[in-house]
């Protein structure tokens, strides 16, 4: 299952099961890949980089993922240097903001933060296709030589609060196991810094006050935060850095993220595009088949190119329900590979036109099984039909630079993505 966080006002990712030889698809997050080489090995990365791969997951048995970008993180205990753990199959997601561990690859304690009258401060992150339920605890954390000490962040599925309230639980499945989020873990590097926002009221239903009986809403006194700006340095942003991939796809693709924009040698602005995005939903405008689609967002967090085409001028096969696995039958399924293109369009008047190609969803797992990396997967987009989610396939063969609302850089003021 993609995951990308439906915050108060921010814009959230989706995928879905397909087929039952494959349990979902995955926006998962980072494992140990390193970038592609020769002769002696990959080369090293600079201090603000650290390697991304795309493959089949921490659970490939159960739960083998499909355009899933993972990285590799390390947590402490605050203040801690030996009360430390490095955990691979972290997602990438350019639309959420903050850094969620699964409770069961968490080998350390760390401190919960507290909410009013002393009780513990818990949150419902909420996606399109569910809800991870768990406290805010304290960490530091260190992902390649970018280090942010005692930061607020998510332990998904605690058993210590099993206790879901139902407003919580209502919004969908439950995503607190590995298998179930199809990642270790998710850190959000999106273009906010806090997974609110400001002012974060306590009707949004992210966060409870929560005591040993019960849990109530509450405007929390912390958020999980986007840990890029409590970077000392390279803290204005991020940059995903992929190779490009050939229809039909390949088993894994490698590559890097870089923190920092003109911040180092290795992360310059050049003449690329450049769309501001609304400061507060992280979106901009995608024109596709005569339909404006106002809520667009780009996002390494899903698993695909995600967006309704009713009320457009183009109709696309559905795929089939196969078995019990309903959900296949929002992806596109067309007769043959389609050709498309759409404009996509900032807040600054910029437009960019991108063409993509679409193919039979249910033909890709049948024929190429083995891969997990596939360009042309796409489907639609049920939780809005004004969003055209640009997913992962987007960053195939691209530079995405992610700037955080309020950091400068040389071409622009956040939030912005370029490419």
């Amino acid at each position: 299952m993609a995951q990308s966080l439906w915050n108060f006002s921010r814009p959230c990712a989706i995928g879905l099961a397909l087929l039952s030889s494959l349990a979902a698809l995955s926006c998962g997050g980072g494992g140990n890949g390193g970038s592609s080489g020769s002769g002696g090995g990959p080369p090293p990365l600079a201090a603000n980089e650290v390697a991304v791969i795309v493959d089949s997951g921490p659970d490939p048995a159960t739960n083998a993922t499909v355009n899933t970008l993972y990285t590799t993180v390390t947590v402490c205990v605050p203040g801690s240097t030996n009360q430390c753990q490095t955990i691979d199959h972290i997602q990438v997601d350019t639309q959420s903001n903050g850094l969620r561990i699964l409770a069961s690859v968490l080998t350390l304690s760390l401190p919960v933060t507290m909410a009013s009258a002393g009780n513990s401060l818990v949150e419902c992150a909420q996606f399109a296709s569910g809800y991870s339920w768990g406290p805010v605890a304290m960490a530091d954390m260190q992902v390649s030589g970018e280090k942010a000490s005692s930061i607020p962040i998510q332990v998904i599925g605690s058993a210590n609060f099993a206790a879901v309230p139902a407003a919580c639980s209502a919004i969908g499945p439950a995503e607190d196991t590995v298998t179930a989020f199809g990642a270790n873990g998710l850190l959000g590097i999106g273009v906010f810094a806090q997974d609110c926002g400001p002012g974060c009221p306590a009707s949004s239903g992210f966060y409870y006050s929560c005591s040993q009986n019960s849990c109530v809403e509450i405007a929390p006194p912390t958020q999980v935060e986007n840990p890029v700006p409590l970077f000392a340095t390279d803290n204005n942003g991020s940059i995903i850095d992929l190779p490009s991939v050939v229809a039909p796809g390949a088993v894994t693709l490698s590559g890097s993220l870089i923190f920092g924009i003109d911040t180092q040698s290795n992360n310059a602005s050049g003449a690329e595009t450049v769309l501001t995005v609304d400061p507060g939903m992280g979106t901009f405008t995608t024109v596709f088949s005569g339909k404006s689609f106002g809520r667009s967002i780009i996002d390494s967090g899903s698993n695909g190119t995600f967006f309704d085409d009713s009320g457009s001028n183009t109709s696309i096969n559905r795929c089939s329900s196969t078995g019990t696995n309903s959900n296949s039958a929002l992806f596109y399924c067309p007769n043959s590979t389609l050709n498309l293109s759409a404009t996509l369009t900032g807040l600054n008047g910029v437009n960019f036109v991108e063409n993509f190609s679409v193919d039979n969803a249910q033909t890709l797992f049948k024929n190429y099984s083995t891969f997990s990396v596939m360009p042309t997967l796409s489907g639609t987009y049920s939780a809005s039909a004004t969003t055209f989610d640009w997913g992962l396939p987007f960053f195939y063969g691209r530079r995405i630079a992610t700037a955080i609302e309020g950091r400068t850089t040389s071409v622009a003021t956040g939030p912005y993505m370029a490419f």
